[in-house]
């Protein structure tokens, strides 16, 4: 009769430790997002984020330089209008000297090709009414009447520089819209990173100031209920036979069943966002003094990617990328 393995024999030493560690973290498969704002002559603090600003256009090419450096694989880019700049339909979002697609151009002279450089592909941020489509006179959302706003967007986007952009706004019919304008403009290579489980999260708090999102009320009428986990699958289902390139759960950390059941089903490369309020809550603590930060952070992370995601958003990717190297 053999004896019994013991699994702890193999956690005697650190290098042990090492040998047999099942899920790894690669600075490569992390993405950071990133605000930048217009009308801001130096870095604006967000205060439910303690150490995330929203960038000027010269800040952010020294950001682009630190992300290069931290070996991360790349940056998502959110744009924050001015205020007087908002209007009914968005239309900042595609104007070629719209904040957003300035910020693109700026990362792609930085960049060139060496890190991933991604768009939030979305009109919540320069909607006045704060939803990320047109709305009717009723206060609904309309799903087909904002399609063509998204590939106006996305189509301004690559122009601009991304190499990928992401429509966010959970409309139906967005990813197939997007593709399908891409390639017409002869864009065939600008990837699709979409938002196909996104959920109608309480964690997306912080988040709301960090793009001064001008919304009252919700966006439960698009985006998914909690509770639903099935649900999440289907959308991811749908976004692939629409073209998605990747396909993203969001938020990550509440929902790392919705992330293992998406990895296991789907056959392209599965996002995960690590959103502003896994990091405040994080950094809130650790203020306090009441956890260990650096451990949580890499713990959390590491979480998400056992759950199966491909690629992490996280707030501390730079970070995460100069403790890994």
């Amino acid at each position: 009769m053999y004896p019994v393995q013991r699994p702890r024999r193999l956690r005697s030493t650190a290098a042990l430790r090492d040998l047999v560690q099942e899920t790894r973290i690669f600075p490569k498969q992390l993405i950071y997002p990133a605000f930048v704002r217009d009308g801001i002559s130096e870095p604006a603090a967000i205060s439910s984020l303690p150490g995330q600003y929203q960038h000027t256009l010269d800040s952010l090419r020294r950001l682009a330089v630190e992300c290069a450096e931290a070996g991360i694989g790349g940056i998502d880019l959110f744009g924050v209008p001015r205020e007087e700049d908002k209007d009914e339909c968005g239309s900042q979002a595609w104007a070629e000297d719209g904040i957003l697609n300035r910020g693109l151009r700026v990362l792609h002279e930085e960049l060139g090709d060496d890190l991933v450089i991604c768009a939030d592909t979305c009109l919540d941020e320069f909607t006045s009414h704060g939803h990320c489509g047109l709305v009717r006179p009723d206060g609904t959302v309309d799903n087909d009447a904002t399609l063509p706003c998204y590939v106006r967007e996305a189509l301004a986007q690559a122009q601009a520089g991304a190499h990928m952009v992401s429509p966010s706004g959970m409309m139906d019919g967005q990813v197939a819209a997007i593709r399908n304008g891409l390639d017409e403009a002869g864009m065939k290579n600008t990837a699709i990173m979409a938002y196909s489980a996104k959920y109608a999260s309480a964690f997306f708090g912080p988040f709301r100031e960090a793009v001064a999102c001008s919304l009252h009320g919700d966006r439960k009428t698009y985006q998914q209920d909690p509770a639903n986990a099935r649900e999440g699958v289907r959308e991811a289902l749908l976004d692939v036979e629409e073209g998605a390139d990747i396909v993203m759960v969001k938020p990550a950390g509440s929902y790392l069943d919705v992330v293992q059941a998406v990895a296991e089903t789907v056959p392209v490369p599965v996002a995960a966002y690590q959103v502003s309020g896994d990091y405040a809550m994080v950094e809130a603590a650790a203020q306090q003094g009441w956890l260990d930060r650096q451990r949580v952070v890499l713990e959390s992370v590491t979480g998400i990617v056992r759950a199966g995601a491909d690629i992490v958003l996280t707030y501390w990717a730079p970070e995460i990328g100069h403790w890994l190297h």
